[in-house]
């Protein structure tokens, strides 16, 4: 029986697990527990979100079937993504290393290429080792090759495909929280109990998104229960390593796709029952490629090639002093940036800084209300200095942030001396890991695309006239123009009117998400 775990009620879900528990006779059961002990692998992803769930502190949302799979295994406090985007995240996290390293750092590659020196996928290295591989939902989102879903796992969609006795590997992604945001009916959040991080600014707007947001995480947070009951009524939890985690940071404006903690932090649970203590709350400097390394290990399965990553149950996780993230292209979008974290700083080395953070992107014009909302609070002078910095026409080369001050990277100490020998180590240690572990391959002259474009846009948004000149551009190759800002006062005024009734929907009104600015397919090479 194939049962695919994307969309399903609870109901039928439990009617599913009685089918399945009663299917076979009794002596394969007992083979199941003789032929392999090794733990069975669940690797549950969510997309686009941030630590927003209660067992981590964050206030207005309910998330019971995390918090009780935290209560159960080890909550890290400190985790982190290579990435603040899908595609180059999950290519990591697919291989256990840094998307650079690979080829895979620039989101919606369009020129793939096979995995450099001897790499195999994950799923692939658990096939070759006896397991039986699934990927339980659509998405993989890869820049190498092979890059789709038959190819990476075996052609199934379920682990009740597998053969009696056969220990799984299983990933799935639970997609609702990549803007969808539906509202939870049974449980709507006021926007009176929610907290707001200090760079958005403070308006009834922005907080009926932020919480709808948490609505459907809410959501989300459901069907989570639904897979973990499933898992415990079949009589596979006890002997299954859980990870759940985000493949990167919230989506939102200065979260996704940079590197700030809102775009590379993430949560990250593992439950293993018997192995782990239960009810753990870890301080470690952990990130999402640790996780492949400690899967393999609990599997006795040595990769061909060392990974980045490291086991989460050995001493070096406890040793670690940085982590590392990297961003690159997003779709058309040119920029480069790097980043080391300690427990106490943040250092991001901004490899173009010529370019605004908020160069046009035709994604998160097109998804994020809040950006509409502060353009134009920006564009009359009405955001806090702390706000306003994200919308500047250009970014400091490096940014440097003392954690245990400025919990949320607001106040650049770059330029301060007191600060002076940790820049300083941080640069080191950051070039370091450029030169020696990413093989970084910084910016080209093509890719900075100086002098390819007129100088100022003659349009009133960047959008139309990248609509119109798609023909005459090869936006593949050199990005889009970096003309800021995107809009007009007034465009973008036009674009907060037609979020309004969308955002500020009641829980159970059903009013579509609008279209914002011109709506083109890519050109494809």
């Amino acid at each position: 029986m194939i049962l695919s775990v994307k969309k399903f009620s609870l109901p039928l879900l439990c009617i599913c697990s009685l089918i399945l528990s009663s299917c076979g006779d009794s002596s394969k059961k007992e083979k199941t527990e003789t032929v392999d002990s090794r733990p069975n692998i669940l690797w549950i992803t969510i997309e686009d979100w941030s630590p927003d769930l209660s067992c981590y502190g964050t206030k207005g949302i309910s998330t019971p079937h995390i918090d009780q799979l935290a209560s159960e295994g080890i909550r890290y406090n400190k985790a982190f993504t290579t990435s603040p985007v899908c595609s180059t995240s999950r290519s990591a996290m697919m291989t256990g290393f840094h998307q650079n390293y690979i080829g895979a750092n620039q989101h919606r590659e369009h020129n793939k290429q096979a995995l450099p020196y001897g790499i195999k996928p994950i799923p692939k290295l658990f096939e070759e080792a006896g397991y039986f591989t699934t990927l339980m939902s659509w998405k993989t989102d890869m820049n190498f090759l092979p890059d789709t879903k038959e190819e990476l796992f075996m052609n199934t969609n379920d682990w009740a495909d597998r053969e009696p006795g056969q220990p799984f590997f299983a990933r799935i992604t639970f997609g609702g929280t990549h803007r969808s945001w539906n509202r939870d009916p049974e449980r709507p959040i006021d926007i009176k109990d929610v907290e707001l991080p200090p760079y958005y600014a403070d308006t009834p707007f922005v907080r009926r998104d932020w919480a709808n947001g948490l609505e459907q995480m809410q959501l989300v947070d459901q069907e989570v229960g639904a897979l973990l009951k499933r898992l415990k009524d079949e009589g596979l939890a006890d002997n299954t390593i859980v990870f759940f985690i985000g493949d990167h940071g919230r989506c939102h404006i200065r979260g996704k796709q940079f590197l700030y903690d809102g775009g590379t932090r993430i949560p990250m649970i593992m439950r293993w029952p018997g192995k782990i203590k239960p009810g753990q709350v870890n301080e470690d400097l952990v990130m999402s490629l640790d996780i492949d390394a400690t899967i393999l290990s609990a599997a006795n399965i040595i990769p061909p090639v060392p990974l980045h990553g490291k086991n989460l149950l050995g001493d070096e996780i406890k040793n670690r002093k940085y982590t590392f993230a990297a961003r690159d292209k997003m779709d058309e979008t040119h920029d480069a940036m790097r980043s080391i974290r300690s427990k106490d700083y943040k250092l991001i080395l901004n490899l173009m800084p010529e370019r605004p953070y908020l160069q046009y992107n035709q994604y998160k014009e097109n998804a994020y209300p809040v950006l509409a909302e502060m353009s134009i609070m920006y564009l009359k002078g009405e955001l806090t200095p702390e706000q306003a910095a994200f919308f500047a026409p250009i970014k400091p080369k490096i940014e440097l942030y003392d954690l245990q001050k400025d919990t949320f990277e607001v106040d650049n100490v770059a330029d301060n001396p007191e600060y002076s020998s940790v820049k300083k180590e941080l640069l080191a240690e950051l070039q370091n890991w450029r030169t020696n572990v990413i093989k970084d391959q910084g910016v080209s002259e093509e890719f900075r695309a100086l002098g390819v474009f007129p100088d100022k846009n003659p349009f009133s948004t960047v959008d139309e006239w990248v609509a119109k000149n798609q023909k005459k551009y090869d936006f593949n190759r050199t990005g889009w123009p970096s003309w800021y800002p995107t809009k007009t006062l007034q465009e973008w005024q036009k674009a907060r009117k037609k979020w309004e009734p969308y955002v500020m929907r009641g829980a159970s009104e059903d009013i579509p998400r609008p279209e914002i600015g011109i709506i083109k397919k890519k050109k494809k090479n």
